[in-house]
């Protein structure tokens, strides 16, 4: 049986290995095109979050690199700043599209409300490093780049044209 879509996990047959992850400590490799790198524990890696609602992440940045805007559509996120410095911020909805952002400093806390498009930057010239907690055991991403320009069948340039008030100059 499967629950959320994974597995359902009988109280009987459960093990300390399924609420368990190991190797959260570790930095992760920042060499990629965004400079970020963002280490999941959800669901997938501790199968005993399936119903909880709840899952970490641990992010490291390269300096002054970024994770780029992205939405979890059902999720709140709190980070904590771990080490280095952080520009984070978001956009509220419609009509005010107001940006909320701030820069900050380890043991620095800060919320991103549910579903709303937010970053987060390393403000530094040194390594920074976070960690997220999210509302849910499998809280998705949506990278906007990725889902505006990254798929197949493409969005018409007509469209993306109007869209983002630009000129197309064939």
């Amino acid at each position: 049986m499967r629950v959320n879509g994974f597995p359902w996990l009988d109280s009987k047959l459960a093990t300390a290995e399924h609420f368990f992850f190991s190797g959260f400590h570790i930095p992760d490799n920042t060499s990629n095109p965004v400079g970020g790198k963002v280490t999941p524990v959800n669901v997938g890696q501790i199968p005993g979050l399936n119903t909880l609602g709840i899952s970490l992440a641990r992010i490291d940045y390269a300096p002054w690199d970024v994770i780029p805007p992205h939405t979890h559509p059902h999720v709140t996120k709190i980070l904590t700043v771990l080490e280095g410095s952080l520009n984070v911020g978001f956009v509220t909805s419609n009509p005010n599209n107001k940006l909320i952002s701030k820069v900050l400093n380890k043991g620095d806390v800060f919320v991103f409300p549910v579903g709303l498009v937010h970053y987060q930057q390393n403000a530094g010239n040194g390594i920074a490093i976070s960690l997220s907690s999210l509302s849910s055991q499998n809280p998705g991403v949506n990278t906007i780049a990725n889902a505006v320009f990254g798929f197949n069948p493409a969005i018409s340039e007509d469209v993306l044209a109007k869209s983002f008030q630009l000129q197309v100059h064939l």
